[in-house]
């Protein structure tokens, strides 16, 4: 995969470059089209793609897991480990309500 990038860039970089001219110009773009089209390209094309949305998920999940246990250690930390000051908000102290006189 990095040798095909590498590949793809030098060419861009070639082309973008070139003094070649138009027709050079035009059978680089012929070789790229025909690289692109290939099934065999095109099927690890998806493959990477799948990959990457199944690694996204994933990292996904085990960021969310560790913010959850971040906030559970700050909450612990806050409240001197006791759950009995902490209220539904989830800010981790106790709200108190100061009574009119």
């Amino acid at each position: 995969m990095k040798k095909l990038l590498l590949l793809a860039a030098v060419a861009v970089g070639y082309v973008l470059g070139s003094r070649a001219g138009r027709g050079r110009y035009e059978q680089i773009k012929r070789g790229f089209l025909r690289v692109k089209d290939d099934p065999r390209v095109q099927e690890k094309s998806h493959q990477a793609a799948d990959l990457a949305k199944e690694t996204a998920t994933v990292a996904t999940a085990a960021a969310v897991d560790k913010a959850q246990a971040a906030a559970a250690a700050a909450r612990d930390k806050v409240t001197g480990g006791s759950d009995d000051t902490a209220d539904e908000s989830g800010v981790g102290w106790a709200q108190t309500t100061q009574t009119p006189r």
